[in-house]
């Protein structure tokens, strides 16, 4: 994806990090955002068993955009 709905290019992070902070609607909605440089490890395997685990509630609309996962009560190892 090389440009938003507003035809606007997303050249770079800070750009893509300011377009998301500058979202509003008619209702007052305000979004902060900051990019997160944080390096992640690739490669970890999840388990069927440990999927069936995470807490995923869905919206009536879009249900699978739309969902909430609240905090496991017990770490998953």
């Amino acid at each position: 994806m090389t440009q938003n709905w507003r035809a606007r290019p997303l050249v770079s992070h800070d750009v893509i990090v300011n377009l998301i902070a500058s979202t509003t609607t008619a209702t007052g909605l305000k979004v902060r955002c900051q990019l997160d440089t944080n390096e992640y490890p690739t490669g970890i395997r999840v388990s069927d068993d440990q999927v069936k685990q995470v807490l995923v509630e869905r919206n009536d609309f879009h249900g699978d955009w739309n969902y909430l996962s609240p905090p496991a009560t017990e770490t998953i190892s």
